[in-house]
């Protein structure tokens, strides 16, 4: 079996060239095969969209054997995790509810459901009910429904306007007809938003995403339920609308922009975009040429290293983008003054035209648009920054560096001064070891750090613990 190994801190994933189709599946979809580390590392299935297991605490070893009377409870389980409508019936509803005089519509906001006349005596002891919900707030569901923010499962933060609004000029400019949006409904939202209100404004949006909330207000030919984690569709019947959306009839050019949560794995989600850059080519004329739908990836700056292994023909652009309801990456009193959040894209960087107004400036050497102190190196021949701040040339590194980074001669390379100097940076910062990282060291303290974020692999160790024996115990207490 091919398969690409991702290290995540004593936990593997193994992505294959095809989906597996004998994986078990979960109440979000076929799950992944995963990999302990260690001499006798066995694989097991577990949720590909949620590491904690108080939010999907799907379990099972590769070579395990199921009974039937588990695989029953197993889907009965599924069943009951069920959105309570399917998307025609929430489309159905929704037409309905548009009907209503106002007076008449509520949201329940306990339950995140449109709901009728009829319907609120069941939800009368639910504890927030809205009652202005005007045409204008249904054109923005991504403001009436409460953002998913459980960063083990979700983290579902939201575009803030400055950043869409970049976003769509940006790709109008380039000529782009079709949008889609994997896990970005504001973006989509705002796509929706100009066509009503300039008529001139043409584009199409799909959006592609987790939270089946969006059912009450895009029909299947606007919205899809869809896992980005193992490129799995909750409705079979929603993949034709997808399947047409990527083909490019009458030169309506389609782009690709996704914003997956930040503790997502990035090989599976690379996966999850390969496949759907397939699709796109399959659909396209032959003599085309096109090799790779054209992409744009958000996604903190830190990770470039990982996303360019996946997509070679990608580059990181200097543009911050900024969150509305993330405590960090926004602007404003309680946001950080730079935000990590890059794009990611396959696009031309030198035709992707960075704000002025906000200090972007052409970079005529790198042609390419840098942010206001990306200074150039002439020693490097590049604009160096990658977090915003201006980096120094390091002589001793030949290399320009972060500005609170210092030279060490004992390590023979720049680093933080209170670095654990003399252990080496592809090891354990803890204990030194070569064998693992900090995240797995068995001599760490800080427990909590073994859980990961949605899509990251670190929390699964709970998943896969020896259940202690009196040899284990007498083992730990050695240690």
């Amino acid at each position: 079996m091919n398969s690409d190994i991702v290290d995540s801190g004593g936990i593997e994933v193994v992505i294959q060239n095809e989906m597996d189709k004998t994986a078990p599946r979960c109440v979000h979809g076929p799950t992944l095969l995963f990999e302990k580390k260690g001499n006798k590392g066995r694989r097991f299935y577990a949720c590909s969209a949620c590491r904690d297991r108080k939010d999907c605490n799907f379990f099972q070893w590769e070579d395990e054997k199921i009974s039937e009377e588990r695989m029953l409870a197993r889907e009965e389980q599924i069943r009951s995790k069920m959105p309570p409508f399917s998307h025609n019936e929430y489309c159905s509803r929704f037409r309905e509810f548009v009907s209503l005089p106002l007076e008449q519509r509520r949201f329940c906001v306990d339950c995140q459901l449109l709901i009728f006349p009829e319907e609120w005596q069941t939800h009368e002891k639910h504890k927030r009910l809205s009652e202005d919900v005007t045409a204008q707030r249904l054109r923005r569901p991504s403001l009436l429904l409460c953002p998913l923010e459980n960063k083990k499962s979700n983290a579902q933060y939201l575009f803030a306007d400055r950043s869409c609004h970049f976003l769509l000029d940006m790709l109008a400019g380039l000529g782009f007809q079709k949008v889609l949006c994997v896990g970005t409904p504001r973006l989509h939202e705002c796509v929706k938003l100009r066509n009503m209100d300039d008529k001139r404004h043409t584009m199409q949006s799909l959006l592609l995403d987790i939270d089946y909330r969006y059912c009450q207000f895009y029909g299947q030919d606007e919205f899809c339920h869809y896992n980005m984690f193992n490129h799995h569709f909750f409705e079979k019947e929603v993949v034709k609308h997808y399947e047409d959306f990527l083909c490019e009839e009458g030169g309506a050019k389609v782009v690709m922009v996704t914003d997956p949560p930040f503790g997502g794995l990035v090989k599976p989600l690379a996966d999850s975009f390969m496949r759907i850059s397939v699709s796109w080519k399959n659909r396209q004329n032959k003599d085309s040429g096109a090799a790779e739908l054209p992409m744009i990836w958000i996604f903190p700056y830190f990770f470039e290293s990982r996303i360019l292994e996946c997509f070679p023909s990608f580059s990181m652009l200097d543009y911050q983008v900024d969150y509305d309801n993330h405590p960090l990456y926004k602007h404003g009193k309680t946001g950080r003054k730079q935000s990590p959040v890059r794009l990611f894209t396959n696009l031309s960087p030198k035709d992707i035209i960075l704000p002025a107004d906000e200090g972007y400036r052409f970079c005529s050497v790198c042609e390419r648009y840098v942010s206001a102190d990306n200074k150039h190196c002439t020693r490097c021949n590049t604009c160096p920054s990658k977090d915003g701040r201006e980096w120094r040339h390091c002589d001793e590194c030949r290399r320009c560096v972060k500005p609170t980074w210092r030279h060490c001669s004992s390590c023979g390379h720049c680093a933080l001064p209170d670095h654990p100097c003399g252990r080496s940076q592809t090891g354990c910062f803890n204990c030194g070891s070569q064998k693992h990282k900090l995240r797995a060291c068995p001599k760490k303290h800080n427990k909590r750090m073994l859980v990961g974020g949605r899509g990251g692999a670190a929390g699964l160790l709970k998943h896969a613990a020896v259940k202690p024996t009196a040899k284990n115990k007498r083992k730990k207490r050695d240690t």
